[in-house]
């Protein structure tokens, strides 16, 4: 494991197809940049915004190529999502949330996928933690309240993460002996939305709270997320998991906060003068060796999630299935991605000096938008001790990997 954590193998970053995706998403960034104080005063993507996003299909990359959508690699996927993260982070959060839970086209029957994800805006949010689903018969009957639904609002569908409860009222468990959970999918229209969206950084994504009592869920409209056993897709994507692909992506949108603020200070360094010297602060050294290893920090961090991405796929394509060293490794590559990100967009913050509290200067929203990306589930510093307990060979709960 250690060996394969450390591997500096040359990788491609931009296969065949990588550049028309990522030029979509740089066609798209100045209306989306030029968006984002709407966005955020607004808590929610508006619908010139989204209706941008679904022309140039960004919500169908990972959808697989049976409903129109690009089955991208993954590799591919997190730059397009790093590059709209650089024009508002909001956006991009709600557009890898999107395209996350896009990722259950694979384990529905085709005409319930279809349905789901057919129409041109099609979108499913959902939130956590787990609500209870009675087995009852021809479905489950559903009881619970789900959190942080980002991108809620303009959502076409909503899922509900649930543990099955059998008929006889007792847990259903695994094959391993877990838990079992299935995915319930709701009509948006069906399903009130309760604003408790106050917060401090990505305001933009309208993470808001909903709940369901004692609703009949028909069995067709279920699924066990990343489960082999309801998988309907042959596609090399879908033997990723939803976990993998909320982790790179949620780390491409913290590499893209951190790139657009560093550049913002780097330009900012070229004009603003030092108060008393009267020199610009790119001629301080301090501020020299602080922007070489910010560019480091950050483009050692991008490259090391890039490659474990393209390599995984590489030989996932061959091999059917990751093994848990690779699942390791994204982990650890898109940890280590956030916390690099909010260092460099901490240091530049810092080096702008009191520039960097103006609402108007381009720093002060992307620092407190970092800082929320930090918060998330993806950048808990946990997994640092989960992928160490692993390579010394320890014990490790798999189940976020």
């Amino acid at each position: 494991m250690a060996d394969d954590l450390t591997s500096v193998t040359a990788v491609k970053v931009e296969t065949p197809g990588a550049t028309e995706w990522i030029a979509r998403a740089r066609a798209l960034a100045p209306r989306i940049e030029a968006a984002a104080p709407r966005i955020e005063a607004g808590r929610e993507l508006p619908g010139d915004v989204l209706a941008a996003l679904h022309d140039s299909g960004l919500f169908r990359m990972l959808l697989p190529h049976s409903l129109h959508g690009a089955e991208l690699e993954p590799a591919i996927y997190v730059q397009v999502i790093e590059t709209i993260a650089q024009a508002d982070a909001s956006t991009a959060w709600c557009l890898n949330q999107g395209s996350g839970c896009s990722m259950a086209a694979a384990y529905l029957a085709p005409e319930i996928a279809g349905e789901v994800f057919g129409p041109p805006d099609a979108v499913l949010a959902w939130g956590q933690p787990p609500g209870r689903a009675e087995m009852v018969p021809g479905g489950y009957r559903v009881n619970g309240t789900w959190m942080f639904a980002s991108g809620g609002r303009h959502a076409t569908w909503l899922g509900g993460h649930c543990l099955v409860i059998a008929a006889d009222g007792t847990p259903s468990r695994d094959e391993d002996g877990q838990p079992l959970e299935r995915t319930m999918l709701f009509p948006r229209s069906s399903i009130a939305l309760t604003d408790v969206w106050d917060v401090i950084g990505l305001r933009g994504t309208g993470s808001d709270t909903y709940a369901v009592a004692d609703r009949f869920v028909p069995a067709a409209y279920t699924l066990g997320r990343d489960q082999a056993v309801d998988r309907r897709e042959p596609g090399t994507l879908y033997r990723f998991s939803t976990t993998n692909m909320y982790a790179a992506g949620f780390a491409a949108v913290a590499l893209g906060i951190a790139r657009a603020t560093l550049d913002a200070f780097i330009a900012l360094a070229r004009e603003k003068a030092s108060l008393g010297s009267g020199q610009t602060l790119r001629d301080n050294e301090v501020i020299q060796s602080e922007v070489a290893q910010a560019e480091a920090r950050l483009g050692a961090a991008r490259i090391y999630l890039l490659h474990a991405l393209s390599e995984m796929y590489a030989d996932v394509a061959v091999s059917g299935r990751p093994t848990l060293d690779q699942r390791m490794r994204i982990r650890l590559a898109a940890t280590h991605a956030i916390h690099a990100a909010k260092s460099v967009v901490d240091t530049a913050y810092q080096e702008a000096g009191a520039t960097a509290i103006f609402v108007r200067n381009p720093f002060e929203r992307r620092f407190r938008d970092m800082h929320a990306v930090s918060q998330q589930q993806q950048g808990r510093r946990a997994h640092f001790e989960t992928v160490g307990q692993h390579v010394l060979g320890l014990r490790a709960n798999t189940r976020n990997v």
